[in-house]
């Protein structure tokens, strides 16, 4: 990523600002012309403020309430069994994997309570628990021109995040909800939890993580709908 200035930050900050005003109007603003061609610019401001190592807040458990997660996908839940579940981590990797929950849970834990937030405008304290998925990318050997990670799901949801937030230490594939394993409806056996994304940019029941040295055509089932693709906090 070139360096650039403040003046330039500036600008693009306020091409940015095009598409709140035109969503405050009530307009989707990334489904209009004008929020096709600043779309781009909005992912460069974001990509910008993101900052790979900073921590997000995390909660005390006494802030969690249980009701507060509304379930919410496109299609029903998906039958998979956990006793033979194979994640699949290939794509531009040195080492493709093909990893069962047994393995998973061997590496470390790592659990959190951060906030949830959908892009409809709730949000909800929860505790996830799972492995970092950095701690996975690293056991793949990543090739150096790696830059994006595209996410499919047991439903046929599809999603894809640029690699530094895929990276970020609170991004996790989680596999466990409040301490308890993960419920079906919530994404057993596997689903992506992240402080750093919006609620859509989280896919449920992960089946397999590739990585890219560009974004492929489909780049997510909303994105590719008018909704923003970086989905950034």
């Amino acid at each position: 990523m070139n360096p650039i200035n403040r003046r330039q930050l500036l600008q693009l900050s306020g091409f940015a600002g095009m598409g709140l005003l035109l969503d405050s109007c009530g307009l989707n603003p990334y489904s209009t012309a004008v929020g096709k061609a600043i779309d781009p610019l909005n992912q460069r401001v974001e990509e910008l403020l993101l900052k790979p190592q900073a921590l997000a807040r995390e909660y005390p458990v006494s802030d969690i309430d249980p009701k507060a997660l509304i379930i919410n996908s496109f299609t029903d839940a998906p039958e998979i069994d956990p006793t033979t579940f194979k994640l699949i981590i290939d794509g531009a990797v040195n080492q493709p994997l093909q990893l069962s929950m047994s393995d998973i849970q061997k590496l470390p834990l790592r659990s959190m309570v951060i906030q949830h937030v959908c892009v409809e405008g709730w949000a909800a304290i929860v505790q996830w628990g799972g492995v970092r998925l950095r701690d996975l990318i690293a056991l793949a050997q990543p090739k150096n021109t790696a830059r994006y990670v595209y996410f499919e799901s047991g439903d046929g949801y599809y999603n894809s995040w640029d690699l530094p937030s895929a990276m970020h230490p609170q991004t996790l594939l989680a596999y466990q909800k409040n301490g308890l394993p993960l419920p079906v409806d919530n994404g057993a056996p596997l689903r992506l939890a992240a402080p750093i994304k919006l609620g859509y940019k989280q896919s449920k029941w992960v089946t397999r993580v590739t990585l890219l040295d560009r974004l492929p055509t489909k780049q997510g089932y909303w994105e590719d709908q008018g909704y923003e693709w970086f989905g950034g906090l």
